[in-house]
């Protein structure tokens, strides 16, 4: 092998490693929050359902579940029409307006379904159990940014 091109990739080798291992290192010295658990996970492992809350919860997830997809996919649907629009228009035209606005209508359905949910799954907790389900909603709506 050329001295040069061995050097060169022994250089990359080591600048790889210590890419990674800066990485590395960065996440275990300043990510020291502690991951905040979803809602889901406290309903299902922290809440303590009885065998009928865990039925009725389930089954407004499988409700929500299909009503989510079905909004995932008009958003998907408006953002190819936004796409065709611009590749059309090649400015802020009407057709452009309707896509964003169809996909916010979209958006703001699934956010208001998915309220909705909560509340739904909500009125099956103990009023113990809806003390920590409010208290997760909060924090996870209240949490910074990462």
């Amino acid at each position: 092998m050329n001295p040069n091109l061995r050097r060169l990739l022994i250089t990359a080798v080591v600048a790889l490693v210590a890419g990674f291992a800066g990485v590395g290192l960065g996440k275990f010295v300043f990510d020291h929050a502690p991951r905040q658990p979803t809602l889901h996970e406290v309903i299902h492992n922290e809440l303590r359902l009885t065998p009928d809350q865990l039925e009725r919860i389930e089954g407004l997830e499988a409700d929500f579940r299909t009503r989510r997809q079905a909004l995932e996919l008009d958003m998907r649907a408006a953002n190819a029409e936004l796409a065709s629009a611009i590749r059309e228009e090649h400015g802020y035209g009407p057709r452009v307006t309707n896509a964003v606005e169809r996909f916010h209508h979209a958006m703001g359905e699934l956010q208001t379904e998915t309220i909705r949910h909560v509340f739904a799954m909500r009125e099956v907790l103990t009023p113990e159990q809806k003390e920590v389900f409010d208290n997760t909603v909060v924090s996870a709506l209240t949490a910074e940014q990462q």
